[in-house]
C-alpha cells in the first residue's frame, strides 16, 4: 500500500499532465490575459540542424530532471535559454515546440507596456510555476534598456526609461529569482549584439541558441512536412537543392513558402531549385539580416 499511494498519485499527475490545455498568456492594460495555446509546432517538425535539436531536448530534459539537484546547490529552479538570429528562422516557433514539448505555459512579456518597475514585478509574480516567459529584445524598439533613468547628456531633454535593467535582473537571478518552479525564460533577439552583456551571462541566459539560415541536414525535414516526402527516400533534386542551401542565404520561412505553392513533389521542387538557382546567382541572400557568429 505504501509503494501504491504514491505511484498512484504519480499516475494522476501525469494523466492531468497529458489532458491539460496549454495557455498563452499575453499583457492587456497591466494583467494577463488568457488564451490557449494552438500553435501545432513540434520539436520533430521543426526545422532544426539534427545535432542542434538533440541538444536543445537533452538540455530540456536534464533541467526537468534537476529539482534535488537546484535545491542541494541554492540555486533557483529555472534556466535560461538566448534564441538569436535573422527574422524568419523559427524562434517563435521553437519557443511553441519546446511549450508544446514541456507542457508548459507561456507568458509573452511586453517590455514595451510596461509602465514602471512595480509594474514589471507585479506581472513576474503573477506567473506561474511550470512556465516559459519570454522576453522579446525587439519590443525595446529602438532604444536598449538601460540602468539609468534619466539622460544627462541633453539637458534640455529628459528621457525616462519605463523600467531599469537592474529590476529585470533581480527578476532573473537576484532576491525575487526564486519565486515559482521550473521556469524557463527566452530571451529572442534578430540581433545579439545589442543585447545588454548583464542580461548574456550564465546563470540568466545559460543556453545561448543561434537559428541561422536553412542548410542541408535540416532542409528534409521541411520537405517531409510539406511534401511528404521520407527522409530515407530521397528526391532526385534532393541534393541539388542541398548544395544550393548550403551556399545560399535563405531562412526556413521562405524555404516552407516555396514548398507550399503546390502539393505535387516534382513541382515544388523544381520552383524551389529554380528560386534558389536565382539567389544563388544573383549572390545576395533572402533576408536582408546578416549571419550571426556560432
Amino acid at each position: 500500500m505504501k509503494r501504491y499511494i504514491p505511484h498512484l498519485l504519480a499516475t494522476c499527475e501525469a494523466m492531468d499532465a497529458a489532458d491539460m490545455s496549454i495557455k498563452i498568456f499575453s499583457m492587456a492594460h497591466g494583467y494577463w490575459n488568457e488564451s490557449e495555446l494552438c500553435h501545432p509546432a513540434t520539436l520533430d517538425t521543426l526545422a532544426l540542424d539534427p545535432e542542434l535539436k538533440r541538444t536543445i531536448v537533452d538540455d530540456l530534459d536534464r533541467f526537468l530532471k534537476r529539482k534535488e539537484f537546484y535545491k542541494k546547490v541554492g540555486k533557483p529552479w529555472k534556466r535560461g535559454y538566448l534564441l538569436y538570429g535573422p527574422p524568419g528562422t523559427g524562434k517563435s516557433s521553437l519557443i511553441a515546440a519546446i511549450a508544446n514539448y514541456l507542457k508548459f505555459n507561456v507568458y509573452d512579456l511586453e517590455l514595451d507596456s510596461i509602465t514602471s518597475n512595480e509594474s514589471l514585478m507585479l506581472l513576474m509574480r503573477s506567473t506561474t510555476s511550470r512556465s516559459i516567459i519570454v522576453i522579446q529584445q525587439e519590443d525595446f524598439g529602438d532604444t536598449d534598456i538601460e540602468s539609468v533613468q534619466h539622460d544627462d547628456a541633453a539637458p534640455e531633454i529628459i528621457k525616462v526609461d519605463k523600467f531599469t535593467l537592474s529590476a529585470l535582473l533581480n527578476y532573473m537571478d537576484g532576491l525575487w529569482s526564486g519565486y515559482g518552479e521550473e521556469r524557463i525564460i527566452i530571451f529572442t533577439t534578430n540581433h545579439k549584439d545589442k543585447i545588454d552583456p548583464a542580461l548574456l551571462r550564465p546563470g540568466r541566459m545559460d543556453m545561448h541558441i543561434h537559428l541561422s539560415f536553412l542548410r542541408a541536414k535540416a532542409f528534409r525535414i521541411l520537405a517531409s512536412n510539406y511534401l511528404d516526402i521520407p527522409g530515407d527516400q530521397p528526391h532526385p533534386l534532393f541534393q541539388e537543392i542541398e548544395d544550393l542551401l548550403d551556399t545560399t542565404d535563405v531562412t526556413p520561412a521562405v524555404v516552407a513558402e516555396q514548398l507550399i505553392r503546390s502539393e505535387d513533389p516534382d513541382v515544388a521542387l523544381d520552383g524551389l531549385f529554380k528560386f534558389l538557382q536565382e539567389i544563388h546567382n544573383s549572390g545576395k541572400s533572402r533576408d536582408s539580416a546578416e549571419t550571426l557568429e556560432i
